[in-house]
């Protein structure tokens, strides 16, 4: 079993194929992208040297995306990145990114967060009533049984207290077809 912790390592044999060690396959640039956009970290080794690849290869992923159309870094933000590399800035630089990086990822999780807790829609003129009518068809569509439950386990706890009302139920349905029929 996959220890979700640890960085997933992918060994690069010497024909240059990338090797999951978790699963006992070959993976490709694509995978890996995958692997880190599902949360996971990800280590890349030489199998030889055991050379840490993991920003070689990362760059990579990013060039590919980046000349596929895929842009998410503009320009000037590209040649800011260039120029660092030739500036005493190259020590700042680093830890700025990682410090807005992790800014992004936390406001952008509050964000999230706070959508859960405030609907944007119950502002919308109408959403008490809709919200109400999709109640109200739940309910019948469900029989009354309380949120969350359905199927054998509810109707067993239900069977007992419910088959008084639905027999009431019932017994005015056929009073009004009766009344409707005359």
């Amino acid at each position: 079993m996959a220890d979700k912790d640890k960085p997933l390592l992918i060994k690069r044999y010497a024909s240059r194929r990338l090797y999951n060690t978790e699963t006992s396959d070959y993976v490709t640039l694509e995978d890996i992208a995958g692997f880190i956009r599902e949360g996971r970290e990800v280590k890349i080794v030489d199998l030889k040297s055991g050379d840490d690849l993991t920003r070689q290869y990362l760059l990579q992923i990013v060039a590919e995306h980046e000349s596929k159309g895929e842009s998410v870094l503009p320009i000037n933000v590209l040649t800011d990145l260039v120029r660092s590399y030739t500036t005493q800035a190259t020590s700042v630089v680093p830890q700025f990114l990682a410090a807005s990086f992790e800014m992004f990822r936390d406001s952008q999780s509050k964000w999230v967060e706070s959508m859960g807790q405030v609907n944007p829609m119950a502002k919308m003129p109408g959403f008490e009533a809709m919200q109400a009518q999709q109640e109200a068809f739940l309910k019948a569509m469900t029989g009354n049984m309380p949120a969350g439950m359905s199927g054998p386990a509810a109707e067993a706890e239900n069977d007992g207290e419910d088959l008084d009302a639905i027999k009431k139920e019932l017994a005015a349905l056929q009073a009004k077809l009766n009344k409707l029929n005359k």
